[in-house]
């Protein structure tokens, strides 16, 4: 199947070489391109796009607010949203991935990277660069409800109806391992763990993993690094 892409950055340039990097794949494809969040979402619908590309500062709607609207509609939720930054490590990262996006990826990354972060949304996984530090997104998600600046007993609650072995899945998938990365340290096989992924997203109502490492943090299930 080819992987149905659209561009949204305000910069014609940049989509450009976009749109040539990705043409020249043999599984993917740019169908349409956009210059600011209304858009994209207009053009992801129309063209029934799975991945977006999304610049996060563009005028009017910006890239945030763009995203927010996809992830809240129905009829889009098999479109995933890659967010574009020029700076990775700060809090523009973290409202992407509360609006909804499935990642963020630098500007400045290699041709490489980019397509793999593509495919990489397109099969429903996370995607955090790695130029972006775990534990600075972990102390930006556990700012919250908790009279520490840590997420309150009301947020916990969202765990309830997860068995004891979702949470020890959930766990895993906040510390960014793959199916087969979790299936090797629970000692259970790949299948099974996708399946416990699986029901944890559906309990929770995540759209993929990118949601369920915000809700982990979120909840108070996995608690910021200090480095």
């Amino acid at each position: 199947m080819t992987i149905r892409v659209v561009l949204a950055d305000d910069q014609a340039l940049l989509r450009s070489a976009f749109r040539v990097l990705v043409d020249s794949e043999p599984d993917m494809e740019v169908v349409g391109e956009a210059s600011n969040g209304a858009e994209a979402v207009a053009v992801a619908r129309d063209e029934r796009a799975d991945v977006v590309l999304m610049d996060i500062r563009m005028p009017g709607t910006d890239g945030l607010a763009a995203t927010r609207l996809i992830t809240a509609d129905p009829g889009l939720a098999h479109v995933r949203v890659v967010m574009l930054t020029t700076f990775e490590v700060d809090e523009y990262v973290v409202q992407s991935l509360r609006a909804g996006a499935s990642g963020f990826l630098g500007k400045g990354a290699e041709p490489d990277e980019l397509l793999s972060a593509i495919r990489i949304a397109a099969g429903g996984e996370a995607l955090l660069s790695p130029a972006a530090t775990k534990g600075l997104i972990a102390r930006f998600l556990a700012q919250g409800d908790g009279p520490d600046g840590g997420p309150g007993p009301v947020g916990s609650d969202r765990l309830g109806a997860l068995t004891g072995r979702e949470r020890e899945v959930l766990v895993q998938v906040a510390g960014g391992h793959s199916n087969d990365d979790i299936a090797e340290r629970l000692e259970v096989s790949p299948l099974t763990v996708k399946t416990h992924v699986n029901r944890a997203m559906a309990k929770l109502g995540a759209r993929d993993r990118a949601q369920l490492v915000v809700i982990a943090y979120e909840t108070g299930l996995v608690r910021p690094r200090v480095d």
